[in-house]
């Protein structure tokens, strides 16, 4: 998929309309991504995401839930804390 909009620095919408609220501690991993940034959604499988957006070009990931759901509580945190 390819990107449609990345105006706010932590959601992204895709050309497929899907919308994508991206981790805090991932935004770094989005800097370099371009409208013509190829990028694949898995699920994720960890507790803090329901998926993970993967860079076709250089195969880094970023967490992220649906846009407008809310990330688990605490989980943020410690994720955070942990680095």
């Amino acid at each position: 998929m390819k990107i449609r909009a990345h105006a706010e620095s932590h959601v992204v919408e895709l050309d497929d309309g899907s919308c994508w609220q991206i981790f805090p501690g991932d935004l770094a991993a989005t800097l370099s991504w371009k409208p013509e940034t190829d990028l694949y959604l898995a699920p994720s499988g960890d507790r803090v995401s329901s998926h993970v957006l993967i860079n076709g070009t250089d195969q880094s990931r970023v967490r992220v839930i649906a846009a407008g759901e809310d990330w688990p509580d605490g989980e943020v945190k410690k994720v955070l804390k942990r680095g």
